[in-house]
């Protein structure tokens, strides 16, 4: 009897405590983030307004990339690697952080919503946002062949042109 209780309290503060401990980690099927030094090559993305050159990438499965991205725009642009489905909900979250005020034309104002009850971030690991006349990196091992896409998923971008085509090949 004198363990009932204890039992079912940590019973209870562990279904408590679940949705921190299982929410789900970011993790792709396609590969994950590593550390720019891992890299075999390095390719140069150009961000104009509404486009991006290469319009094409090659990769081969296990290979390790080091993007450079570099915004040539007059807008705040986004690196995004997914797949069109990957990238439709991404426009969504994008969408809302706009409406928030978060997300300006040209760069991400700090915001706290913790008031609200949420934290609205982007901190995606496959994805990087770049400011006008700025550079950035971001270096994913990509793990199987498969054909995804490089996107801008800030509101209209994807829209008006501003998508890739990423074709991850057998080694």
């Amino acid at each position: 009897m004198f363990l009932r209780k204890p039992l079912l309290l940590t019973a209870c503060l562990l279904a408590l405590s679940a949705p921190a401990w299982a929410a789900p980690a970011h993790s792709f099927d396609f590969g994950q983030p590593a550390p720019a030094a891992k890299a075999s090559r390095s390719v140069e993305v150009l961000m104009g307004d509404m486009s991006f050159d290469p319009k094409a990438i090659e990769i081969k499965a296990g290979e390790t990339v080091r993007f450079v991205l570099v915004n040539k725009g007059q807008l705040l642009h986004e690196f995004n690697l997914g797949d069109a489905a990957m990238h439709a909900r991404h426009q969504q979250e994008m969408l809302q952080m706009q409406q928030s005020g978060m997300l300006t034309p040209t760069g991400m104002k700090a915001m706290d919503h913790g008031a609200m009850g949420h934290a609205m971030k982007h901190d995606d690991p496959n994805s990087v946002l770049v400011e006008p006349g700025k550079t950035a990196e971001l270096t994913w091992t990509f793990s199987k062949p498969t054909t995804l896409e490089f996107a801008c998923n800030i509101p209209g971008h994807y829209q008006a042109g501003m998508v890739g085509k990423l074709t991850v090949d057998a080694p």
